[in-house]
């Protein structure tokens, strides 16, 4: 197996530390505004996309270079990653349900729920931060080798 490709795991990190920049107006906006500014909506919903959508490629790009196969879903790379020693279970655990935001966005299974995408902006702001720190760890370690 080849390993993890260094250049296309930084592209994908930058994606997510710049979707969280231009997100970070939007963690402190009252559920009412949030609902009065449509183009604030669809465009926190995109980057909320290109964010979650970002970290499942990392996920299936690490597990599929460092020779694990392709998980079977997007919530199972989380959970790989965590059996790998990549991420730690907890955050693993946290992030998982963002594949499923990801679904929803995507696909419009249900209603967007503006209440649900203003937490999950939230909680972006508190996890993703730590997954970007965790795979720029794994990449020190494949580099130190």
């Amino acid at each position: 197996m080849t390993p993890a490709d260094p250049s296309v795991l930084r592209r994908k990190l930058l994606v997510i530390v710049e979707n969280l920049t231009a997100l970070e107006p939007i963690a402190a906006m009252t559920p009412q505004r949030y609902r009065e500014e449509l183009f604030m909506r669809k465009g926190t919903e995109r980057l909320l996309q290109e964010l979650i959508e970002a970290a499942i490629d990392l996920n299936t790009h690490i597990l599929v270079q460092d020779g694990h196969g392709a998980p079977d879903d997007y919530y199972q790379g989380f959970a790989w990653l965590a059996d790998h020693g990549i991420l730690s279970r907890n955050l693993a655990d946290a992030l998982a349900p963002s594949a499923d935001l990801r679904n929803r966005l995507v696909h419009e299974y249900d209603a967007i729920v503006d209440a649900i995408v203003l937490d999950a902006v939230r909680k972006a702001q508190t996890l993703y931060p730590q997954y970007v720190a965790a795979i720029e760890r794994y990449l020190s370690n494949r580099t130190a080798r």
